[in-house]
């Protein structure tokens, strides 16, 4: 096989509808951060979340949850408690706001936000800092549902406003009910490599039309209504352009096809996994869960070995784990304070000479040097994870020969 697989890579619709609402952009000359494509984008996903929600689009998902935040009243010295396990982005527009993100960590059935140890964090932030945090950020990590009903019963015992961080589960839900749709505010990400894609982009579900228009307010530099430009408040240009909004347009057409086809990767993985002992597909706890499985992961024991296991860490990797885009700075140490098993980066290694593009999951936030200071509630289950799992390549563009490729693979790598 000469072809990469990528973990996850965005699929345009064979109808070529994306093509359609770009070319209607240039043709009327809507090339701007508004327009027809955007308030069209809009109210496809606002069909799609369902109830009475609002749909906000935005130039990242990043912009979504700083904007969220700050509709929930949140600034300098205020605390947000955030879940640890997840990517970077819904930790640091807390720290934008002058905030301080409160880490909490898992439960093991989805590797979610633990409620219990939620309400414990909850609790204690009062005692010390004496006052009640701002805003609770739960995290669908993978695609895969919180239990958001359990999370939402402890923030409405203390009234504290829900964001939830839904960028990695567009189409996941929980009890029938959309992901995104449980608390105050739900994030979506439509970044390159997610369900569907804006090429980058995300949005915001508002509770209703005058939180959706104060929204838009913050994210178009907040002007006020005068023949000349007056800010009597800070705004942010975080509008999603119409173009962008044109791609959107076109993959919604295709997200209940994307969402199929990433269960059936899974259905497809559990069963050629099956029977290897030491290796653990994560999936549904329940039949209330219905991830969308964005990426479909795996846990590997501790006992189980790799061949090439003693040469794991031996170099420094060139350029980011994962296929990430932009700049990185060169790696200070083949260490750190964490890391995977010996046997997960010899997987990868292994995977990654054979084209396959894996990574290991999210390194917890209160891991991150970053935030070594910061408040944090942890009982090991994502530090954990993060020492045994790997990411397979799961998008619209893996086929079933690709995963069957995949699986040999991890086989003929196993000890």
């Amino acid at each position: 096989m000469n072809k990469r697989i990528y973990l996850c890579l965005a699929h345009m619709s064979e109808t070529g509808m994306e093509q359609k609402y770009i070319q209607e952009a240039f043709d009327t000359n809507w090339v701007v951060p508004l327009g027809p494509n955007v308030n069209g984008f809009e109210k496809v996903l606002e069909t799609f979340v369902g109830g009475d929600k609002h749909v906000v689009a935005l130039f990242a998902g990043t912009a979504a949850v700083h904007l969220a935040l700050l509709a929930c009243g949140v600034g300098p010295g205020d605390e947000v408690i955030v879940q640890s396990f997840t990517f970077c982005a819904s930790a640091h527009p807390v720290t934008y706001l002058g905030a301080i993100p409160v880490f909490v960590d898992s439960e093991a059935d989805t590797w979610n936000m633990d409620p219990e140890l939620l309400e414990q964090a909850i609790i204690d932030r009062i005692a010390v800092a004496g006052k009640k945090p701002k805003a609770i950020v739960p995290v669908y990590l993978y695609g895969m549902p919180a239990k958001i009903e359990e999370i939402m019963a402890v923030a409405n015992k203390y009234d504290i406003p829900v964001i939830e961080d839904a960028a990695e589960g567009l189409g996941s839900r929980y009890d029938g009910r959309v992901c995104g749709t449980f608390g105050q505010y739900g994030v979506l990400s439509f970044n390159g490599n997610k369900m569907i894609t804006t090429s980058g982009g995300g949005a915001l579900i508002c509770p209703d039309e005058e939180a959706k228009k104060k929204i838009m307010f913050y994210a178009t530099q907040a002007r006020e209504s005068y023949p000349y430009y007056q800010h009597e408040e800070i705004g942010y240009n975080y509008r999603m352009s119409n173009i962008c909004a044109g791609i959107g347009r076109g993959q919604m057409t295709v997200l209940d096809e994307h969402i199929a086809h990433h269960k059936h990767t899974c259905q497809l993985y559990k069963e050629l996994l099956a029977g290897i002992e030491g290796i653990t597909l994560h999936e549904n706890p329940s039949p209330r869960f219905d991830s969308n499985y964005w990426l479909n992961t795996i846990l590997l024991d501790s006992d189980l070995h790799m061949k090439g296991e003693e040469h794991a860490y031996e170099a420094a990797v060139q350029g980011a784990v994962g296929g990430a885009a932009g700049v990185t700075h060169g790696a200070s140490s083949l260490h750190t304070n964490s890391e995977p098993n010996r046997n997960v980066e010899a997987m990868r290694m292994a995977l990654d000479a054979a084209g396959i593009e894996s990574r290991p999951l999210w390194k917890p936030m209160h891991l991150q040097p970053v935030y070594k200071n910061n408040p944090c509630y942890a009982n090991g289950v994502s530090e954990s994870l993060f020492k045994q799992g790997l990411c397979l390549p799961s998008g619209p563009c893996v086929t079933d020969e690709d995963v069957a490729y995949i699986v040999e693979k991890i086989k003929k790598s196993i000890l």
